[in-house]
This record gives structure tokens, C-alpha cells and sequence, in this order.
């Protein structure tokens, strides 16, 4: 049997060597080495000149997220206490856009976001003032914010969905009212999926770059464009491009790692 399981094991071992193992070890590799092949720190000395991009990706990633939670957790919340059959519809209602290439959904938000689009549009039929959006880092916080909503309402509601319809009614009967209850019951309790949601939207929004690309108009550099730069631009640079890489994963390896640590114990909760 163990020899058994170890040839049904053995294709997705090979798979993960040779499509997530070998190309973290090249990135390392470039990273610490220079056009001679020659072990270096000046990948990393350089960049200290991208601090700016860093802060932003970071700022806007921060800001999507922030957003996300307190779209979606009311969202989330009021989902839980609905019927089935609303719930159901609603969640379809989430999930459709997920269905379309995420390329098309941000080309869509282009011509909603442009100066003469149907935004504009609507508040000059409106009699208001138009807004320029389009190609700053609102359309890009706000492109961020469309995409990854499902990925913060999603697992909040599914541990909304867990937590027990008795442990709500012991604490009303101890007297809690219903802010009582959430603060000190469904609050606590729901922190895993709050916690899983935001590295949900973290992770992804500090390393976009189509959504900056396409509604920041290349005026909005983050993360995810100087990596691409670096490899796909002009000036070519895989050493450069290794590093960059290389640091951001460490910054999503703390993010994940913090999220966890803050994680621990929430599932203990005293009522009252």
C-alpha cells in the first residue's frame, strides 16, 4: 500500500519540483547574483530608489483591503441571517463576475471611469460635477477593491454560516442585547474568516499589474509593473526583477504570518 500510494504521489511531487520548486530557486539565484555570475548585494542596494513604488503598493493594498472588509463583512453578515434561497441568489450575484476574464472585467471599468464615460456621463445628465478618476490611484484602489471583494465575503461568510445558532441564543438569554451579541459572540467568532479574507485581498492587490496598468495609465507604478518592467520591458533585467520578487514574497510571507499569529485562539470566545 505505501508503495502504492508513493507511485500516485510521485507525478504531483515531479509537478511541484519542476513548476513551483525550480523556479523559486532561480529566482533566489538571480537575486543574489549579477550579470558576471557573481554572488552580490547590489540587486538589493538598488532598491532603495524604488522605495516610493514599495510604499505605494503597500498604501494601495492596505487601502483595498480596508474597504473590502468593511464592505464586505456587513455584506457577509446580513447574508447569514437570510434564507437559503437568498443567500444562494445572492452569492451568484458575487461570484458572475468572477466568471469573466479578470482583463475584460478592468477594460469594462475603463470606459465606466474614463472622462467621458458612463460615470461622467451619468452626472452630467445628473447636472453635477464630473470627476476625473481614470489614470490615478483611486481607479486603481477602486479597480482593486471590484476584483477581490468575493475574496473577503466569501470566507467570512462561510464561518458565519458555522458558528452556532445555540451559542447566539445562550447569550441572549444571559441577557446580551443584540449589540452585546455581536461584539462578544459573532465578532469574535468570525475572526478566522475575517483574518483568511484579508490575506485574501492583501496578497493579490500588492502585486497587481493589470489593474494599475490599465486603470492607473501607467502613471500608477506598483509592484507587480516593475517586476514586469524588468523582465518584459525595455530594460531588461532579470537580476533586478529576481530581487524585487524575492522581497515581495517575504512581504507576503509576514503578512500570511502575521494574519496566523493574530489568528491563534479565536475560536475561544466568552460570552458575557
Amino acid at each position: 500500500m505505501k508503495r502504492r500510494g508513493g507511485l500516485l504521489t510521485g507525478p504531483y511531487i515531479v509537478w511541484m519540483a519542476l513548476f513551483t520548486i525550480v523556479p523559486m530557486l532561480l529566482v533566489v539565484w538571480f537575486a543574489f547574483t549579477g550579470e558576471d555570475g557573481r554572488l552580490t548585494l547590489d540587486n538589493f542596494a538598488r532598491l532603495l530608489d524604488y522605495g516610493a513604488v514599495f510604499w505605494r503598493s503597500l498604501g494601495l493594498a492596505a487601502i483595498a483591503t480596508v474597504a473590502c472588509f468593511v464592505i464586505g463583512y456587513p455584506l457577509a453578515y446580513v447574508l447569514s441571517r437570510e434564507t437559503e434561497a437568498v443567500r444562494k441568489s445572492a452569492m451568484l450575484l458575487i461570484m458572475l463576475p468572477m466568471w469573466i476574464n479578470m482583463l475584460l472585467r478592468t477594460y469594462a471599468w475603463m470606459s465606466i471611469l474614463e472622462n467621458n464615460g458612463l460615470l461622467n456621463q451619468l452626472l452630467s445628465f445628473l447636472r453635477l460635477p464630473t470627476l476625473h478618476i481614470i489614470n490615478t490611484p483611486a481607479a486603481v484602489a477602486l479597480g482593486m477593491v471590484y476584483n477581490y471583494l468575493p475574496f473577503m465575503v466569501l470566507p467570512v461568510l462561510t464561518v458565519m454560516l458555522k458558528i452556532d445558532s445555540s451559542v447566539i441564543e445562550a447569550a441572549q438569554d444571559l441577557g446580551g442585547n443584540q449589540a452585546t451579541v455581536f461584539k462578544r459572540v459573532i465578532l469574535p467568532l468570525s475572526l478566522p474568516g475575517v483574518l483568511s479574507g484579508i490575506t485574501m485581498v492583501f496578497v493579490p492587490s500588492v502585486s497587481t499589474f493589470i489593474i494599475s496598468k490599465l486603470l492607473g495609465g501607467g502613471k500608477t507604478l506598483l509592484l507587480g509593473d516593475l517586476i514586469e518592467m524588468q523582465f518584459l520591458g525595455n530594460t531588461y533585467n532579470p537580476y533586478l526583477g529576481s530581487a524585487i520578487a524575492l522581497l515581495m514574497m517575504v512581504i507576503v510571507l509576514i503578512s500570511m504570518a502575521l494574519m496566523n499569529r493574530f489568528g491563534e485562539g479565536e475560536e475561544e470566545v466568552v460570552v458575557l
